[in-house]
């Protein structure tokens, strides 16, 4: 069975930032994902950023992208224009998140005149153009939430505003991500999840992540990148084996589609293709 694979992006904060991503993204793209996505920062304070590097891609590659779009800092008046800028510029796929207050800070508040959760951005994404909708679930539960349950009904909400596809929180509980699976398809839920693969390089780096957004990080994973904050080449080694393990024991699960958290550099995204099969070659 072949794997279908999808990569993240971020948009640059500098012309050298700029050049970084632009070179891995030249270097994914031979692979052929199934699309390309670019993020929305913290209280959309990337929003100018975001629209120009997904425009690129649409012009410059043939490689599909999507935009990140969130509910906070914004008016629906504000987010409905972007909504229409996309589509106007042949942007046609969103992943509509509820997104961060600005700075990361404080709980979640909706703008007074924006759109109030994640479902009510779908309604209004579909009432403007039939966009494909990609949102994001939780193997783990998401820090806010109260229950794995009430993640499941969120998700839920998501798919009943018209969600198509759900990409997962990066995990490395493989269990978890196949749990979610089998409570997604007994609850009825028929939209493929995708589960998110997180490169490990920078393993410090990705374990603030995983704190500020709820994953675990196995201390048998810890174990492997011990010692190791001076020898980026072995990191390098240990982190493309890791990625590629938890892909193939997901494709024996019956996963087909896997999307990768880039964090702008190619090298190591493009390594762990190449050890699950990807190529660029189609039949």
């Amino acid at each position: 069975m072949s794997a279908i694979v999808s990569f993240e992006f971020s948009p640059p904060k500098t012309p050298t930032a700029e050049e970084t991503l632009w070179t891995a993204i030249r270097r994914l793209a031979p692979l052929k994902p199934a699309f390309m996505s670019v993020t929305y920062g913290a209280g959309g304070s990337t929003r100018e950023r975001t629209h120009a590097t997904v425009k690129r891609i649409h012009e410059e590659t043939t490689i599909p992208p999507a935009a990140h779009l969130t509910c906070v800092a914004a008016s629906r008046a504000e987010i409905d224009e972007v909504i229409r800028d996309y589509w106007a510029a042949g942007v046609k796929h969103i992943v509509a998140l509820r997104g961060d207050m600005p700075g990361m800070e404080g709980p979640y508040r909706p703008h007074p005149e924006g759109y109030e959760s994640t479902p009510a951005l779908i309604a209004g994404i579909r009432a403007i153009a039939p966009f494909e909708v990609s949102v994001s679930a939780y193997p783990e539960k998401h820090p806010d939430s109260p229950t794995a349950d009430a993640d499941l009904d969120a998700l839920k909400a998501k798919v009943a505003a018209g969600a198509s596809r759900a990409i997962s929180q990066f995990c490395f509980v493989t269990e978890a991500i196949l749990k979610l699976r089998d409570r997604m398809a007994r609850s009825g839920l028929k939209i493929p999840l995708v589960p998110g693969i997180m490169p490990t390089t920078n393993f410090k780096g990705v374990a603030r992540m995983a704190g500020k957004c709820g994953a675990s990080i196995p201390p048998a994973l810890a174990a492997r990148f011990d010692g190791l904050d001076e020898d980026l080449e072995t990191r390098k080694l240990i982190a493309a084996a890791i990625a590629a393990e938890q892909v193939e024991r997901l494709r024996r699960e019956g996963f087909d589609q896997f999307h990768f958290y880039t964090l702008n550099q190619a090298d190591l995204t493009y390594a762990i293709c190449r050890l699950i099969g990807i190529t660029g070659a189609r039949a």
